[in-house]
């Protein structure tokens, strides 16, 4: 018997066969798994200068070890509560408004039969997902611009005072969570749409045999077949709570908004690349993701406890 009828037998042969059946696929995400190791995994090396005061000119390994003590430093910072309340809120609140908002559209763009129109409306949609967060930024505050903007016109035209929205704190967080869903609602349906797409025709059309109207339809059919990619999707948005986006945040808010602003990521850069603290800054990130780390466990764990849908 030859060697290439032996070989696929063993553990090793069938592992290369299956290599060799899949190289061309491997070839395919080759530049993604280059990404993530030059950009996420080899970086991960830099966290060791959250246990030493680090100095760009004596480098990573002749800097000297400090242990816990920028974490204390951190805990012990009169605002550090603030931040953290801050930085989960914000997350908190756009899970809440946000998560459901692209589920919301998809079942309801998938009950459009014009094609032209629905593909006109997903078009518009997606559209928000494209645009520079500088841009929705400038377009939020020329909008809400307490002498020229169209919502304070609007507002004085109900017969009541101008609100200057963005020095007020507590305008901060409605700004932040409508602007995010008005940018990803599009975005985030195609997923969802996709999913919607692989359902059984015949299901609705027994349902419909059967004297279901559409919400029937949507409420016993429609969620509960998407239901899985809905509970992936939110595993993974679980474990980025305590995650704000950097550019938003920091552009929106000023000095006078800090009470609610005032976030996690945007204290680290303060840190970080205004005062130079590179380990207190590393430390304080390095606080963020592990809390990431430990939402994300937990959210995988209940669901694999409660429907058996989870990541691992």
């Amino acid at each position: 018997m030859s060697n290439t009828n032996i070989l696929p037998k063993t553990g090793m042969g069938r592992f290369l066969k299956r290599l060799n059946d899949s190289k061309y696929l491997l070839i395919m995400i080759l530049p993604m798994l280059t990404f993530f190791i030059l950009f996420n995994y080899l970086p991960m090396y830099g966290i060791i200068i959250a246990f030493k005061q680090y100095s760009p000119f004596k480098g990573f390994f002749d800097s000297p070890w400090v242990g816990f003590k920028h974490f204390q430093t951190f805990f012990a910072y009169q605002h550090a509560w603030r931040l953290i309340r801050n930085t989960f809120l914000l997350s908190f609140y756009s899970l809440i408004w946000g998560f459901p908002a692209p589920i919301i559209f998809a079942l309801i763009l998938n009950e459009v039969k014009n094609e032209r129109g629905k593909k006109l409306v997903q078009t518009v949609t997606y559209m928000p997902h494209f645009i520079s967060t500088v841009v929705v930024v400038s377009m939020i505050t020329m909008f809400l611009s307490p002498s020229t903007g169209i919502v304070n016109k609007l507002v004085e035209a109900l017969g009541y005072k101008k609100i200057n929205f963005m020095i007020n704190p507590g305008w901060f967080r409605p700004i932040y969570i409508a602007s995010g869903i008005w940018q990803g609602v599009g975005w985030g349906s195609i997923i969802y749409l996709a999913a919607l797409s692989n359902i059984d025709p015949t299901l609705y059309a027994s349902a419909m045999i059967d004297g279901a109207n559409k919400l029937q339809r949507i409420i016993h059919i429609s969620i509960p077949c998407i239901a899985p990619t809905i509970i992936t999707l939110l595993i993974l948005r679980t474990g980025n709570l305590m995650s704000v986006g950097f550019e938003k945040a920091f552009l929106l808010q000023g000095t006078a908004t800090y009470e609610t602003s005032d976030v996690i990521q945007t204290f680290v850069y303060r840190q970080g690349m205004r005062a130079g603290n590179m380990s207190y800054a590393t430390a304080i990130g390095l606080f963020n993701s592990v809390i990431n780390l430990c939402f994300l466990v937990s959210a995988n764990y209940i669901s694999r406890r409660v429907n058996e849908t989870s990541l691992w």
